[in-house]
């Protein structure tokens, strides 16, 4: 029987050793290694700090950020990614941050961008470290492998080209509701202050609702609403440092963010609002692009609804579209987790290590686009992308390679429609009221880090 102990007692043991080993090299030898393996490369970032790395600087940089306005002449890196902005600003290119234990490298040469988002059996999105990210639905945007190619198999004949062609009445209707609710807002004189953002969602999401499921958007309209609130929850839970098994604690949060889990079967994203609403913005402020780009399109269409024909000859709006983007992308940021030893340019990346890919970056550098890089000429798209860069560059606001953003035509469509719609019965400018004057961010969406929010309003006029 004593022998029976003594087994037990060194199996326990073996088991507590074997446990010890893991947690200490998980949170102390490894990010230990790799930074020596980092900077013997000549990598530079800060020293790694103990389990959190730098996460607790990152998210509170990100919290006082997002708390100030910041006017439309401002840079938007620092309030958008504005730890990452400071570690490129100290360390220059070939930098690093720490996620935690986890260190991811900054990469900025174009060419290597286009490697790692072209390579994607290499370079996958990194499993987030957080369970409640489960309770969005997953979809193609967050699947890998197999997964990921039967999701695309699936969804691709969904944007076919025929099928885009039938959609833009049903865009036409969205967009028609919203305007008309506009109308009705007119004062005598033929103005109105108008909260753009919020009823720009609400027009993509409808526009998508009823192509989707037909005569019953209303259904799609509460997913919408239900996968909003969602994300709102899940950003503030991602902005707090994660504890393990806290999720189980049934905290309003968590209780709300169960329910929703429960009643929302999938998750459809476009990012087409964002992209409208700072068109409007600087459409305002640029008064000249906004006159030449609905002479272009009452040239075209006339008062007549937009058609499929008429829209690929909206050559103004198009290049308008595309310096938006380079401006303002729909996502600012990608991240790719390197899944075996691999080279990338000069170093050489370790499985399981991060990098950003900062779009952001690209599409404001000087080096790339020119001294007026931060300035808002869509003429420079003229003649295409690939001439309106001054230097070898990347432009990739829906991404790049065979993971590029397979809605990217229908949420180009439905933007020409909306502009299209809004300049054919409206001029606008921004709001001269004191709260309209800047812009804020007090939701915590994670589409509206980089739009503006609520208290950005403009004035329009029935023309």
């Amino acid at each position: 029987m004593e022998v029976v102990h003594q087994i037990l007692a060194a199996a326990f043991a073996f088991v507590v050793l074997i446990y010890t080993w893991r947690i200490l090299n998980w949170f102390y030898i490894r990010p230990k290694r790799l930074e020596r393996l980092l900077r013997k490369q000549g990598l530079k970032g800060n020293s790694y700090g103990l389990v959190y790395g730098d996460l607790k600087e990152l998210l509170k940089m990100a919290g006082e950020a997002m708390s100030k306005p910041i006017n439309l002449d401002d840079d938007i890196k620092p309030r958008v990614m504005a730890f990452i902005h400071k570690t490129f600003q100290k360390y220059g290119n070939g930098s690093y941050f720490w996620i935690g234990p986890r260190p991811s490298v900054i990469i900025t040469d174009p060419e290597q961008i286009k490697e790692v988002m072209t390579k994607s059996y290499l370079y996958q999105k990194p499993k987030k470290p957080n369970p409640l990210t489960k309770l969005l639905q997953r979809g193609l945007a967050t699947s890998e492998g197999a997964t990921w190619a039967q999701h695309r198999k699936i969804i691709n004949p969904a944007f076919h080209l025929e099928k885009l062609k039938m959609m833009i009445p049903v865009f036409c209707l969205s967009c028609d509701e919203v305007l008309n609710k506009w109308e009705k807002s007119l004062s005598p004189e033929g103005t109105c202050e108008v909260d753009v953002w919020p009823d720009l969602q609400n027009l993509s999401s409808d526009a998508i609702s009823r192509t989707a499921f037909g005569s019953s958007y209303q259904e799609g309209r509460k997913i919408f609403q239900l996968q909003g609130e969602q994300a709102e929850h899940l950003v503030m839970a991602l902005r707090s440092i994660y504890i393990p098994g806290w999720r189980f604690v049934p905290t309003k949060r968590n209780n709300r963010m169960k329910e929703i889990a429960k009643e929302v079967q999938f998750l459809i994203r476009e990012t087409t609002s964002t992209l409208i609403v700072w068109t409007l913005v600087l459409l305002s402020k640029y008064p000249d692009w906004q006159i030449k780009a609905r002479e272009e399109v009452l040239q075209v269409f006339g008062n007549q609804t937009p058609d499929y024909d008429g829209l690929n000859h909206l050559k103004i709006c198009t290049m308008i579209f595309y310096e938006v983007m380079r401006l303002y992308p729909p996502a600012f940021n990608l991240d790719r987790s390197v899944t075996e030893e691999t080279k990338l340019g000069k170093v050489t990346l370790p499985a399981g290590i991060q990098l950003t890919l900062p779009i952001i970056f690209l599409h404001h550098d000087r080096e790339i686009w020119g001294d007026d890089a931060m300035e808002f000429k869509p003429e420079r798209f003229s003649e295409g992308m690939s001439k309106a860069q001054k230097g070898k560059g990347i432009y990739f606001p829906f991404g790049w390679g065979p993971r590029i953003c397979v809605g990217q035509n229908f949420a180009m469509l439905e933007a020409k429609v909306a502009l299209a719609m809004i300049l054919q019965r409206f001029s606008f400018e921004l709001s001269p009221s004191p709260h309209a004057r800047a812009l804020h961010d007090h939701d915590t969406s994670a589409s509206a880090w980089n739009s503006p929010d609520s208290a950005q309003a403009l004035e329009f006029e029935l023309l």
